[in-house]
């Protein structure tokens, strides 16, 4: 879909950039405290679960389960495959400018023939947004990866996609880190029990560990307000009684 889309907005086919953002944890809670990044989720076209807990939660509560966790650390790889494959062009969005540089060398070392058309750090004012926007359509790319943390990063997009000229956006966080190895992945079975965030809270910057320890424990209790709650409520509705009633 992602290959087939790029090549039809090339073509201005698609009326505008799709957009692709993750939900985890951290962000069921701060969509709750943050009314700018709900509404940024509501507007997004995807939204992948980037957290076992998710996948976990969606099997065991009303509703159609999700397939399987889909990390954006695996995502950008998957997705770079394909671009090579296909003569789809990157830009890089986000990090640092060491990172940035960095983070590009080493995907174009794993894919040689990986056209990365631009990339820019993270640290510019709404004020340098136009310029911003203004680079990125210009270097023709067709997958624009933003890496600008939550909320912003998701904000950013939905504020500006109107005006981008690429087939998709990708909002991915801290993938940039992680794919120059600053940031370390958890060993496969932490992966795979759903045990990553314990990784990174162990092994990542200290502002993690606060995250994690306040961010849990309130998106359970939102998912079981929410779901758990909202679905016994409505179950217990008397025969007749309607949604708006």
């Amino acid at each position: 879909m992602m290959i087939d889309d790029c090549f039809r907005f090339r073509s201005g086919e698609l009326p505008k950039a799709r957009t692709v953002v993750d939900i985890n944890g951290q962000a069921i809670s701060m969509k709750e405290t943050d009314s700018d990044y709900a509404r940024a989720l509501a507007a997004a076209d995807v939204i992948h679960a980037d957290g076992q807990f998710i996948v976990w939660l969606s099997r065991i509560l009303p509703g159609r389960p999700i397939p399987e966790r889909t990390a954006t650390t695996d995502l950008i790889h998957a997705c770079a495959k394909a671009a090579e494959e296909n003569g789809l062009r990157f830009y890089l969005l986000g990090a640092t400018e060491d990172v940035s540089r960095r983070c590009a060398e080493e995907l174009v070392r794993l894919y040689p023939g990986l056209d990365i058309c631009g990339r820019r750090n993270g640290f510019f004012s709404e004020s340098e947004e136009d310029a911003v926007i203004a680079d990125i359509n210009a270097s023709g790319a067709d997958i624009v990866w933003v890496g600008l943390g939550k909320p912003k990063e998701q904000i950013f997009t939905m504020r500006t996609r109107d005006r981008m000229r690429c087939g998709w956006i990708v909002t991915c966080g801290g993938c940039f880190n992680f794919i120059t190895g600053d940031y370390k992945r958890a060993p496969r079975w932490m992966q795979k029990a759903g045990l990553e965030w314990l990784h990174r809270m162990a092994t990542g910057p200290t502002y993690l560990l606060k995250r994690y320890l306040l961010t849990i424990p309130h998106s359970l209790a939102v998912v079981f307000r929410e779901d758990v709650l909202g679905h016994f409520r409505k179950r217990k509705k008397p025969d007749g009684e309607g949604a708006d009633s």
